[in-house]
């Protein structure tokens, strides 16, 4: 019998743009438990995650704790370029030393050193378990650790850190493993363990609090060094060339090349830049929506694409600027072009729903980049507010005034001397999502689900099934797209943010 639907090469006709909204899925045969699917997926050349997710570099969405909360769960943060050089390596570091098991990098101070440089550090960088060195460096003599229980009731910042450190140390020999400091750590009740040569000179530091989260966040996106997955987003600007070695001396793994039209000579450049001047840190770049668009910046020698241009629910560019292509369409053919030279395509904008989502990932997509569906999340930039009874979060386009005052104009092609600035994104406000880790967790279950209806354990074997045609699609109606949706109540209880909404 003749498969219902058509093929993805057949819905997207030429000169025809589509939205994520105007199809539909057929189902496929189900013969698996959504617990048999796995969201393992690549967001560039060399980069994999467990989950398809990816937080947007916008000043109102990505800093230190999205970054660390999505790692966590799974995804990938990219750190906003919003902000000073200094500023931007601060929030990666962050990211970085968060949870790494084996701190190979810690910061020590000296005996010298004063309360109140232990306070600023933990202010800066989250952390007061710090140990201390005779020269205040690594690679020198151990001599004592200061953590919150020693400084918790001294009242005099001045103070010495001779005066108040810890020097009954329980330490292990270079050459320990991560199990084995576990181990002692769990039957001395100690919360920071220092690795020490045979000269007794720090080499590392290991943390209960780091190796808990090693058992607590099993699927956390990690690198090599079992550090905690960090992207950076970046300007094809010249003078950028210092911020991005200064990301890349941070331990940064993915650079984000943040342009709202990724053809260009400028990016183009950069791409080599990168390449020639840190070759193992791999590059995403866009953003594109055709297939010749994603083909220079392939041959240029980008690690990963972002798709979209225009379709966020803050920005204007369509608009404003009269170009873009509808999401779906710009999905399907620049993945469909990028899949011939095995490089990840992550879907920039268009998503609110979970059914964004799949529909991303099955028009080839291999992650998807949010922006207002995190920016609501407990662990984004910025505080809650009410208005008429609902917490909210602000939420800002970068191409928005307020951003671009701020330095958001940078991913546009615009001059620093421009007296007129024409903006391609607004500001607004989102609703309060919760946590990172919850919010994750009810998107990837939503994912497992929506994969089993339509028959496929994993995304490559989807990818093959739109590719080879298997998987099929069909437009939809208005009328078709109002049927599908809530609709016919009077009102209804928001699943995904726990409020009553209206029709």
């Amino acid at each position: 019998m003749e498969p219902d639907g058509v093929m993805a090469k057949d819905l997207f006709k030429p000169g025809e743009g589509l939205t994520y909204d105007d199809l539909i899925i057929m189902p496929g045969f189900i013969e698996f438990a959504p617990a048999d699917v796995s969201l393992t997926t690549r967001v560039s050349r060399n980069i994999a995650v467990r989950r398809p997710l990816v937080s947007s570099p916008m000043d109102t969405v990505t800093e230190d704790r999205m970054a660390i909360a999505l790692a966590l769960a799974g995804g990938l943060g990219i750190i906003h370029y919003n902000n000073t050089v200094e500023e931007q390596v601060k929030l990666v570091r962050r990211v970085k030393r968060f949870e790494n098991g084996m701190i190979t990098d810690p910061v020590v101070l000296s005996p010298n050193r004063t309360i109140a440089d232990l306070k600023r550090i933990k202010k800066e960088q989250g952390f007061s378990g710090i140990p201390i060195t005779e020269d205040g460096t690594l690679n020198s003599k151990l001599v004592g650790i200061v953590t919150n229980r020693d400084i918790d009731f001294e009242a005099v910042d001045t103070k010495p850190l001779r005066e108040v450190m810890s020097t009954d140390l329980l330490t292990a020999k270079k050459g320990v493993t991560l199990e084995q400091c576990n181990e002692l750590m769990r039957k001395s009740k100690r919360g920071k363990l220092p690795v020490i040569d045979d000269k007794g000179r720090l080499v590392a530091l290991t943390s209960r609090r780091d190796l808990l989260k090693n058992r607590d966040f099993p699927e956390a996106s990690k690198d090599k060094n079992s550090q905690l997955l960090c992207g950076a987003a970046v300007s094809t600007k010249p003078q950028d060339r210092d911020r991005i070695g200064a990301l890349a001396e941070a331990g940064v793994n993915v650079f984000v090349i943040d342009s709202a039209q990724g053809w260009s000579s400028y990016q183009i450049e950069t791409i080599a830049y990168l390449k020639k001047t840190w070759p193992a840190i791999d590059v995403i770049a866009g953003n594109v929506v055709t297939a010749r668009q994603a083909g220079a910046l392939i041959d240029a020698g980008c690690d990963g694409l972002r798709v979209g241009m225009g379709p966020g629910s803050i920005c204007t560019t369509q608009e404003m600027m009269a170009v873009g292509r509808g999401q779906g369409t710009a999905v399907f053919h620049v993945s469909a072009a990028a899949a011939k030279h095995g490089i990840p395509v992550i879907a920039d904008g268009g998503i609110s729903l979970i059914g964004h989502i799949a529909k991303a990932l099955a028009l080839g997509a291999s992650a998807v980049m949010c922006g207002s569906l995190f920016a609501g999340a407990s662990e984004s930039p910025g505080e809650y507010f009410y208005r008429e009874g609902v917490r909210l979060k602000r939420y800002r386009g970068m191409a928005s005034i307020e951003a671009m005052k701020s330095g958001g104009g940078k991913r546009y092609f615009t001059e620093a001397t421009q007296k007129v600035q024409i903006p391609q994104g607004v500001s607004g406000a989102v609703p309060d999502r919760g946590s990172v880790h919850d919010l994750v967790a009810y998107l990837s279950e939503g994912l497992r689900l929506a994969l089993q209806d339509m028959g496929y354990r994993d995304i490559p074997s989807l990818h093959k099934a739109t590719q080879k045609g298997e998987l099929r699609f069909e437009r939809r109606s208005h009328s078709a797209q109002r049927e599908g949706a809530v609709h016919d109540l009077h009102s209804y209880v928001d699943p995904q943010l726990g409020q009553k909404s209206e029709l």
